[in-house]
């Protein structure tokens, strides 16, 4: 019998390099086919993160408008209420100066392009605080324009009262003035007993009255004043003689202003100390150098008024 003949030794090294081979090639197919999975699964979490930063992206977008909607509105009802009021805003210059600064806060967070969620939030926040200021604002200058309208008020019925006590002071000031006319006028002197004499003085000193005109050496002119309301003190009486030719008897710059007529050159003025409710002897010598004939006129005038008057004939 025949034994039965063995695998050669090359054909079994053929063998297990074949295995080994498939084994490598298996592990191989294996890898490829996890590495495929995990780079489909890896793409597929990375579209899921993109899809989420875009939507969160886009809700801060949203956010950051709103925001800035709100703040604009804020911003214009801020602007309604100090321009027509700027007078006003001057009593609340501080909460102007606030609202200033809170306004730029904001308009720096909204204008940041990598502004934060947090950073939003606190801008309206901040947004909503403006509002509460402005509201508060607006309330005062409600207040301050109440009590400007009262005040305008006030002044109103005050100037109406002015008014009205400076027409009764202007009455007043018209009656005053009228009773003072009234009592100066009143208390201008009257003259009575007056004479006007034409003197002749004789070389032993003695006077003698004449009507020659060539023996006159002055003329004397007595009367008498008096009157119950003027006051004790001294009173003006004004002397005015005129010649015959009509010319007045006086000196370079004697002139007197009447109420009545006027301007009018004036002879001599007589001050004399009157004392309240007496009648006063008035006596007083005009000398002229030279007398002609014809009449000479005596004017007596107190207060600007003609209080007396007498003429003189000399041949």
């Amino acid at each position: 019998m025949h034994e039965p003949v063995s695998g050669r030794p090359g054909d079994n090294q053929l063998s297990d390099a074949l295995k080994k081979k498939n084994n490598i090639i298996i592990v191989l197919v294996i890898a490829l086919v996890g590495t495929w999975a995990y780079l489909l699964w890896d793409k597929d979490q990375s579209r899921d993160t993109i899809e989420l930063q875009a939507v969160q992206i886009e809700n801060l977008d949203a956010d950051k408008a709103a925001i800035q909607k709100e703040f604009e509105q804020a911003v214009v009802r801020l602007d309604s209420v100090t321009n027509s009021n700027s007078t006003l805003t001057n009593q609340v210059a501080q909460q102007q100066r606030d609202i200033d600064s809170q306004k730029a806060a904001i308009k720096k967070i909204l204008n940041d392009r990598n502004a934060t969620r947090a950073s939003l939030t606190q801008a309206r926040g901040m947004v909503s605080d403006l509002n509460g200021k402005i509201a508060a604002l607006e309330n005062q200058i409600a207040l301050l324009k109440q009590e400007n309208i009262a005040l305008n008020d006030a002044n109103m019925t005050l100037q109406g009262e002015k008014q009205g006590l400076e027409q009764d002071l202007s009455k007043s000031a018209a009656q005053n003035a009228a009773l003072a006319k009234t009592v100066e006028i009143g208390s201008t002197f009257s003259a009575s007993s007056i004479q006007i004499s034409s003197i002749d003085v004789r070389p032993s000193g003695k006077e003698k009255i004449t009507a020659n005109s060539k023996r006159v050496d002055k003329l004397l002119v007595r009367f008498d004043v008096e009157n119950r309301i003027a006051p004790s003190g001294p009173a003006d009486m004004y002397l005015i003689v005129t010649d015959p030719a009509g010319k007045v008897i006086t000196e370079k710059g004697f002139v007197l202003p009447t109420r009545e007529e006027g301007d009018k050159p004036y002879t001599a003025l007589i001050p004399v100390n009157y004392e309240k409710g007496t009648r006063q002897k008035v006596e007083f010598p005009i000398r002229a150098g030279q007398y002609n004939k014809g009449t000479y006129r005596l004017e007596i005038y107190h207060n600007g008024f003609k209080i007396g008057e007498r003429n003189c004939p000399l041949k």
